[in-house]
């Protein structure tokens, strides 16, 4: 079975040191691993709206970008959050995302979640002071991955404020390079 790896850029800046980390352990997957690379900046979403209560709770098939990451989320057998550290936390950007994903639960004929079940879920981030302040942000994406039946590669971590400092980050740069590895 071919593995279809959806990397889900989540920083307000391009070629960040995530985005630098995250390149790097894409480089080691293995020959004939698809890969597809969408930027959450330029398929912006809009507030996530909280319907579950009214009428029959159900939710419209999404439209225009919601449309585009839903799609491409179903196609993937691996889903890499790419998410710099933003108050111990994935960005604004991840964060809606995952919010809708509570809307595409309740998409007559989606099966958001069966669907969902059995993939893996990674995340890859940097951060600019210690390791230990990444833990909600490795909270989110596991309890993710549990709720949705998925499971949960792990949390590649990279040090680094200023762009290109998590190349210096040898023990980042290492583990990046088995981190897909099974």
């Amino acid at each position: 079975m071919t593995r279809t790896f959806l990397f889900l850029l989540g920083s307000s800046r391009t070629g960040g040191n995530t985005e630098t980390l995250a390149r790097l352990a894409a480089e080691q997957l293995r020959t004939g691993a698809e890969q597809r690379w969408l930027r959450l900046s330029e398929l912006p979403l809009a507030e996530f709206e909280d319907l579950r209560h009214e009428g029959d709770g159900t939710y419209p098939a999404p439209t225009g970008h919601a449309a585009t990451l839903l799609d491409a989320t179903l196609e993937a057998t691996d889903l890499v959050i790419a998410s710099p550290l933003y108050w111990y936390s994935v960005s604004t950007s991840v964060k809606r995302y995952l919010d809708h994903w509570s809307g595409w639960l309740r998409v007559p004929g989606a099966d958001f979640r069966a669907r969902m079940a059995g993939r893996t879920l990674w995340g890859v981030t940097s951060y600019a002071s210690t390791a230990d302040k990444a833990e909600p942000l490795i909270g989110t994406l596991r309890n993710t991955a549990d709720f949705m039946g998925m499971r949960f590669g792990g949390v590649l971590l990279g040090n680094g404020t200023r762009p290109g400092q998590v190349d210096s980050d040898a023990d980042a740069t290492a583990r990046a390079k088995e981190f897909f590895t099974p």
